[in-house]
């Protein structure tokens, strides 16, 4: 081996190791603080159930879905129902009006979300159950989206480099242009976010989420 080979050689192995820490933290990072934000949402957890139930007693309060995660593995996702019961159902009817490009449905007005769904899903509150799937390790707190399998299945080998990581509950695209902009521009903030990840930008997007929490951007 030459010394420029033996240079590169140990660059490689540098770039690996940092690597296998930085998943080693972000795990231990996503229990603690997942963790955490179970016991921070229990109570408002609580009051929006009632509401939902209020709302529609004869409805589930939590909504599952399969979505496809890392390495294309499908997995169960937990959110608060935002939608009337027989949403899924209505979807093909209203596929004509998807208001943004791509695999990837998206319609401002929605007529299948419920007033206490738009409330809910303006502050991101909906996405509360998924810190479940984040304990079980199925997600990360910071990640791309995770995607429904119809819209995996129109998806490119160039479009499947984004699930090359575990989905987040948050991610670059949900604290950027989220629902202002098509599933292109998803994907090339997803994939910039995957050749910079770190600790310290995990946590920066984190911080990010909070302040949209508290004031809402263009989620829909």
């Amino acid at each position: 081996m030459t010394k420029g080979e033996n240079i590169t050689s140990n660059k490689e192995l540098s770039r690996r190791k940092q690597h296998y820490v930085y998943r080693i933290n972000k795990r231990l990072f996503d229990i603690i603080l997942s963790i955490i934000g179970i016991i921070l949402f229990f109570i408002p957890g609580l009051i929006i159930s009632f509401l939902i139930k209020k709302e529609s007693p004869r409805g589930s309060v939590f909504y599952t879905q399969i979505r496809i995660g890392k390495n294309n593995k499908p997995f169960k996702m937990y959110k608060f129902r935002s939608m009337y019961e027989n949403a899924d159902q209505q979807l093909e009817q209203l596929l004509d009006k998807n208001e943004v490009a791509g695999p990837m449905f998206k319609m401002k007005n929605d007529p299948r979300v419920t007033p206490i769904g738009n409330k809910i899903r303006a502050h991101s509150l909906d996405e509360i159950p998924q810190l479940w799937n984040v304990l079980k390790g199925e997600m990360s707190l910071v990640g791309p989206r995770p995607p429904l399998p119809r819209e995996v299945k129109e998806y490119t080998d160039y479009d499947k480099l984004r699930l090359l990581v575990k989905p987040g509950c948050t991610g670059l695209w949900q604290v950027s242009a989220r629902s202002n902009v098509g599933f292109d521009k998803m994907l090339e903030l997803d994939l910039k976010y995957i050749r910079n990840r770190s600790f310290f930008y995990d946590f920066k997007i984190i911080l990010k989420t909070i302040k949209i929490m508290i004031y809402p951007n263009s989620a829909y």
